[in-house]
């Protein structure tokens, strides 16, 4: 099993997600440029979180066009598995492989602290292994995380289990104060209809070794595997 992490200029979470992969979770990793074509027989590609090319227009957009997102474009089609996160899921909206968009944050202002999410879709193989009655812990660090979707967008996601987590307060409730970027229906993090792409704005690879007192975020990643496993 062989993960490929791609690097953007402004990517800064590529490390931790490699680190991550390989060393908390045992993982083959390969480093993957944007100015790369060649996928390196990675089964699964991640996206990392950063500022691709200074989140210049929107996050994201400009990232889209990068060479190599075209062969992560045909990997996806095929059935290829395709994680982003935070940066990466704003990629992969903007390429059209995730449906709706990452809006500003409705204080404008940058967010950095642990939140906790509310595992919902039972379909996903990096929501379904937990407990929906136990909430996790996961940080994020976004200034455009609010995500948005329109009404019958947001119905199609809820009625082909495509939402994977919301935004939760501690006891596991879902409501308007454990909302920290006014993102629609709370939501954290979606899934393609095929179950082969998934985006999340929190950071799982920050919260997957006990050297950080928290590791939420391995089944999260594992599941990816699992995906391909199954």
């Amino acid at each position: 099993m062989k993960f490929g992490v791609v690097t953007f200029p402004g990517s800064n979470c590529d490390m931790d997600m490699v680190h991550a992969l390989e060393h908390d979770l045992g993982f083959s990793v390969v480093q993957l440029w944007h100015k790369d074509h060649d996928l390196q027989g990675a089964d699964i590609i991640v996206l990392p979180g950063g500022f691709s090319y200074g989140d210049y227009l929107r996050s994201g957009a400009i990232a889209r066009f990068s060479p190599i997102m075209t062969s992560v474009v045909d990997h996806a089609k095929k059935g290829g598995r395709v994680f982003g996160v935070c940066n990466g899921f704003q990629i992969l909206c903007e390429t059209g492989l995730l449906p709706g968009a990452l809006l500003h944050n409705e204080s404008r202002k940058f967010i950095c602290k642990n939140v906790h999410l509310k595992p919902i879709s039972k379909t996903a193989p990096v929501s379904c292994a937990f407990d929906a009655t136990a909430p996790i812990t996961i940080p994020i660090a976004h200034g455009e995380g609010n995500y948005f979707i329109d009404d019958d967008g947001l119905k199609s996601l809820q009625d082909h289990d495509q939402v994977l987590f919301q935004y939760c307060d501690e006891n596991g409730a879902v409501n308007p104060w454990s909302n920290p970027n006014g993102a629609v229906a709370n939501i954290a993090g979606v899934a393609n209809k095929q179950m082969n792409v998934f985006g999340m704005m929190p950071h799982p690879e920050r919260a997957a070794s006990d050297d950080l007192g928290n590791t939420d975020g391995k089944a999260i990643l594992a599941g990816l595997a699992a995906l391909v496993e199954a």
